[in-house]
């Protein structure tokens, strides 16, 4: 994912220096971070949300739940995006809602993360269900808290309801976590109010999520980007992941790895053994690993590139049922409360119902017999296509 405080952006970056937040690029990325605990915890959407306390919030300041649309694009740019180039998409057929957020890459807790500044009311529609149906969490959010993904509390040990910095290197306020909310938006790990993200001096408007259901995505962002501004990024969000039937999976021609590239990874991965979990460690200079993390360096000793995060590592060949897995195969699970089927959780497959896997905070990289708990298969990795997304 990153070195220390650096994340690597496996989608969209933007190119402008943000001199106000002191950071280096303003992004709207696609992102997860680390393992996910075995064990599922409770469901109510409430526990992951801090008491709201004293917030003076008039009662019309959150509208209600509205129509839902699942975002299927992201667009950000360094600045901010024209009105008539958002009025140009918003008529692009096909397209059933747009929604304009702030967007920058900032530290959050100490770690560098992509940060939404965004209109509770709108845009709670375009997060996942559990997410989207919180009142409490948008109330908070609207009062000033800070939302943070499900993992990078979980994982990275931000507490709910603590004060924490966030902000550029030079310059950040504290803001209380009011809720662990994942977005659904890999590589968005913290949601604040657009007054938050003014009053933190991030870009305006500089970015939007497109939602439109019946357009093949890759189409859709082949036809905005030539609407876009010259710097803005276009990027699909969650692509549908295929699940084909085992047998007509390739058995060469550069689209799956080789006998020796799954040796190379496995026996790379094994170098990692006894090496701490570390949310957002990706080599030694962090001082451990995160499930992805340990993924990419594994595959990178074979060649192979891959994306930095599990739910873009899940696109990196073909989703198989598990019991077609296959040593070298990577395993996938769907561990977050707060975004039910979001791809949370990656592991080396070894054979004989083994993985090798960087679990959880508090642990170290080990080697598991495979749980089924929340599984959705196993990855047969394409090089050409994990490098297509890295």
């Amino acid at each position: 994912m990153r070195r220390p405080d650096r994340r690597v952006l496996p989608t969209i970056i933007g190119v402008s220096v943000l001199t106000t937040l002191a950071v280096n690029t303003a992004v709207l990325v696609a992102h997860d971070q680390g393992g996910t605990p075995e064990a599922t915890p409770q469901t109510s959407r409430q526990q992951f949300v801090a008491a709201s306390g004293n917030y003076q919030l008039s009662p019309t300041a959150l509208a209600p739940l509205g129509k839902r649309l699942s975002p299927h694009v992201l667009v950000a740019a360094p600045g901010t995006l024209p009105p008539e180039v958002v009025e140009r998409v918003r008529k692009v057929k096909g397209v059933r809602g747009v929604e304009i957020v702030d967007a920058v890459q900032a530290m959050v807790a100490g770690k560098r993360v992509g940060v939404l500044g965004v209109e509770p009311s709108t845009f709670r529609n375009y997060t996942p269900k559990p997410t989207a149906q919180s009142d409490a969490l948008w109330r908070n959010i609207a009062g000033g808290d800070v939302a943070i993904s499900f993992t990078m509390g979980n994982d990275g040990g931000v507490q709910l309801g603590a004060q924490i910095p966030v902000g550029g290197k030079q310059k950040q306020s504290n803001l209380r976590v009011g809720a662990y909310a994942t977005m659904g938006i890999a590589d968005v790990d913290a949601v604040i109010s657009h007054a938050s993200a003014r009053s933190l001096g991030m870009p305006t408007s500089n970015a939007m999520l497109v939602s439109a259901p019946k357009v093949k995505a890759a189409t859709l962002v082949k036809h905005l980007r030539k609407l876009l501004p010259k710097q803005a990024r276009a990027v699909e969000v969650s692509p549908k992941i295929d699940y084909p039937e085992a047998q007509k999976l390739p058995s060469a021609n550069g689209q799956v790895m080789t006998a020796q590239q799954v040796q190379t990874v496995i026996r790379a991965a094994h170098t990692r053994l006894g090496w701490p979990y570390v949310w957002g460690g990706e080599s030694e200079k962090e001082g451990g690993y995160d499930c992805s993390g340990l993924m990419q360096y594994a595959f990178a000793r074979a060649g192979i590139r891959l994306p930095r995060v599990a739910a873009d590592q899940a696109r990196a060949g073909w989703v198989i049922p598990y019991n077609k897995a296959q040593p070298g195969d990577m395993l996938i699970w769907a561990n977050d409360p707060t975004a039910p089927g979001y791809i949370s959780h990656i592991a080396l497959y070894l054979g004989n119902g083994k993985m090798l896997a960087a679990p959880r905070r508090g642990t170290v990289v080990q080697i598991q017999d495979v749980y089924t708990r929340n599984m959705r298969g196993a990855v047969r990795v394409n090089p050409r296509q994990a490098a297509g997304l890295a």
